[in-house]
């Protein structure tokens, strides 16, 4: 299951005003800007919205992130589920065997909130994919 898309976007305005007012008939709603302060320098300034289930608390969540585009940049950036922390730890490990290279190993990562353990790696196209078990999240059917 997808958990969160970043776009990179070259106006961050513009974009979030576009993305709100598109994706409003489909039940998504703004509802978060991530201060890049608050956590390490590779995470950047970002606009969450989301869709109807998120946050509910009865079903796991999508959300799409715009941050602002570095130079150069056109790749793309997949949040994956993961059903507990030993699945990230199995993705990820999965991921390097299959020639990706480390974003990020698996870690507990308190600035996006409590009990939200990720790893990162780029693919060989240079995409990147989180792979992340988060506590809060409602846990799904077997």
């Amino acid at each position: 299951m997808i958990d969160h898309v970043y776009i990179s976007v070259k106006d961050v305005s513009r974009s979030r005003a576009f993305y709100a007012a598109a994706l409003k008939p489909l039940g998504w709603r703004e509802f978060f800007e991530y201060d890049s302060s608050a956590g390490p320098a590779s995470v950047p300034d970002l606009f969450g919205l989301a869709d109807r289930s998120y946050g509910s608390g009865g079903a796991i969540g999508n959300s799409i992130w715009l941050r602002k585009r570095k130079p150069g940049e056109t790749g793309l950036y997949l949040g994956l589920v993961a059903d507990s922390p030993q699945e990230v730890d199995a993705a990820y490990a999965a991921a390097l065997a299959a020639g990706g290279q480390d974003a990020g190993e698996p870690a507990l990562r308190a600035y996006f909130g409590p009990g939200y353990y990720a790893a990162n790696v780029i693919d060989l196209d240079g995409n990147e994919l989180e792979f992340v078990n988060k506590e809060f999240n409602p846990k799904r059917p077997a």
